[in-house]
């Protein structure tokens, strides 16, 4: 028998839809085979929490549930209702105690019936949570990943472009096995995006910072920026400043309407590793040397 799904997330029955799943990554991410290779306890942990996250995340599933018409593992409850009668005694008449009455079913009765509902045809496969890590550009362009499954086997998810953190996709069929000739639930993976060593994301939008050389800011030069499909050549203006932020229209993440965000650069002075002789000295010399780059904060 399937066990409490609440007990099995750890969350009270007046759970939020966040905090169940806030819950279900949690023991997911700890309990994953994928990171307990060889780990048994761990993988049928990862499984628990899978099967109850099944129940809670949807919420008729969870209504129906709470309400007693299914169980822990999703299956129906056979739905009874007992009779009394009384020996001898009229029909409708009122009485003040039970004393005298009868289950019309006797314990043996009652478990042939339910072995019978439990007969009663064919009942679908649970379905199965799995979470997939993929790599940030992946997953604003596209693409594919595989997940591995507990027995072993791996499968081929396609990753639709724009995927974001958090996503879940479905794979028909994919689930535990259907019984008595029901078909196969399906398997629902949690996407995990891994973080871009220089890209961020805000929805649809890509953002950078770029270094750019004293020289590059203050005369203004065309230089190489990284987009997520590949680089491209953007102006500087004259006089661009560290914290300047400039737009490369249609260069973000791709949308899943169609076409693509943008990307935002903020440009970065970056001045040279080694200190440089003739910086030093032409800036020594520099006309504008009483600039105060603090006297706005009034410092």
């Amino acid at each position: 028998m399937s066990a409490d799904p609440y007990e099995v997330l750890g969350v009270p029955r007046s759970a939020t839809s966040d905090e169940i799943r806030k819950a279900y990554r949690k023991l997911a991410k700890a309990h994953h085979p994928d990171l307990n290779p060889g780990d048994k306890a761990a993988e049928e942990r990862f499984k628990a929490a899978a099967s109850a996250y099944d129940i809670l995340n949807d919420p008729e599933k969870r209504r129906r549930f709470d309400a007693g018409e299914i169980d822990a593992s999703g299956a129906e409850r056979p739905q009874h209702q007992y009779y009394r009668s009384y020996a001898g005694g009229p029909q409708g008449e009122p009485y003040a105690s039970d004393a005298g009455y009868a289950d019309f079913l006797d314990d043996e009765a009652l478990a042939s019936i339910l072995r019978g509902a439990r007969r009663r045809g064919p009942l679908r496969g649970r379905d199965v949570g799995y979470r997939l890590r993929v790599d940030f550009l992946t997953a604003v362009n596209g693409g594919s990943a595989r997940v591995m499954l507990p027995d072993g086997r791996s499968i081929e998810v396609a990753v639709p472009p724009g995927t974001e953190d958090g996503r879940t996709l479905r794979l028909k069929g994919e689930g535990e096995p259907g019984r008595d000739g029901g078909e196969p639930g399906d398997a629902l993976v949690e996407i995990e995006v891994a973080p871009h060593k220089f890209f961020t994301r805000e929805g649809d939008d890509i953002h950078l910072t770029l270094p750019v050389s004293l020289a590059e800011a203050v005369l203004g030069s065309e230089v190489p920026v990284p987009t997520p499909t590949g680089a491209v050549s953007m102006k500087l203006p004259k006089g661009a400043n560290s914290g300047t932020k400039l737009r490369l229209r249609g260069k973000g993440a791709a949308r899943r309407e169609g076409g693509r965000g943008d990307e935002y650069v903020t440009l970065s002075i970056a001045l040279p590793d080694k200190p440089d002789a003739d910086l030093e000295a032409f800036v020594s010399g520099w006309a504008g040397a009483g600039y105060d780059p603090r006297g706005k904060l009034g410092l």
